[in-house]
């Protein structure tokens, strides 16, 4: 618990992070920190983020972070956070009728009142530059945020993105955000299959070894599972999850096949067994020793 503070007491809680490429399914990034760690802190913008899209939930909303991605040239689809009630500076589309104007309203205290199919504004969000020489600025930036309606429902599934209308219609965004569900397909299957959930341990190195024991894990499936997939008829499909059990179920098998192939010799099975089960502690009898030894002398006798 003094190396990973949980936010409850009288346990550990570590926490991990992962920048997660859903085009190759490969993690990029990671980091492991208490539980107490707030997400957002972890996301670090810079040059890596031209030409790239990155997925956010809304723990990691922040106005700042936006404008610092789309100052690096590149983009970002979030969830409007319900708290977050940017000002709407321009309506991208117009609509014809007696539709209710958007201009110069904050995008929440109307949403509840529109009826149309989808909404896509311009809006304008105030935040606090970085602190620089002892003084922190505030900025304004314009960013698109878009509706997209429920499906059996009278609301919206709000997104504020830099994507260009141009390129990406609000049917688009709705479709593009739900490719950031496979981290979360992935931190279920670490969880279920390689069992990044809960540690019986007291000790820091245990903890990290179960850890990167079951990332390292995951690459292997996921590296076979390109394999697999390269070799198998084109019409077949692998369900991650369904693969991940599979992967598991076979993974002695697995060993083996590697093994032979880099040349590793494993013992006779008679003899891995007498090394594996003999007695460590010689002075420590077991409980047929105990029972041999007080029975001796009446045999005798």
């Amino acid at each position: 618990a003094d190396e990973y503070e949980a936010r409850k007491e009288e346990q550990a809680g570590a926490k991990l992070h992962l920048l997660h490429n859903a085009t190759e399914q490969t993690i990029e990034r990671l980091d492991v920190t208490d539980e107490k760690t707030h997400d957002s802190t972890l996301f670090n913008t810079g040059s890596w983020l031209e030409d790239r899209l990155v997925l956010f939930d809304r723990a990691y909303f922040k106005y700042r972070r936006f404008a610092l991605i789309d100052e690096n040239d590149g983009y970002f689809v979030s969830r409007l956070k319900e708290s977050a009630n940017p000002v709407v500076t321009e309506e991208l589309r117009e609509w014809r009728g007696r539709a209710i104007p958007l201009e110069g309203e904050q995008i929440h205290d109307v949403v509840d009142n529109l009826h149309r199919e989808y909404i896509d504004v311009e809006v304008e969000a105030e935040f606090d530059r970085r602190p620089y020489g002892g003084t922190q600025s505030r900025d304004t930036k314009r960013f698109r945020v878009v509706g997209v309606r429920k499906e059996d429902a009278d609301d919206y599934h709000l997104y504020i993105t830099n994507l260009p209308r141009e390129e990406f219609l609000p049917s688009d965004l709705g479709t593009i955000y739900r490719c950031r569900w496979e981290v979360e397909l992935l931190f279920r299957e670490l969880k279920t299959q390689y069992e990044l959930d809960e540690f019986d341990t007291t000790k820091k190195h245990v903890v990290e070894i179960l850890l990167y024991a079951a990332l390292l894990s995951l690459l292997v499936s996921r590296e076979l599972l390109d394999l697999v997939t390269e070799q198998a008829d084109d019409e077949i499909v692998f369900p991650p999850e369904r693969w991940a059990a599979t992967f598991r179920s076979h993974a002695q098998l697995i060993l083996h096949e590697l093994g032979e192939y880099l040349g590793y010799s494993p013992p006779p099975l008679l003899d891995r067994l007498i090394d594996d089960a003999q007695k460590i502690h010689q002075q420590r009898p077991v409980l047929q020793e105990t029972l041999a030894t007080a029975t001796q002398p009446r045999c005798e006798s």
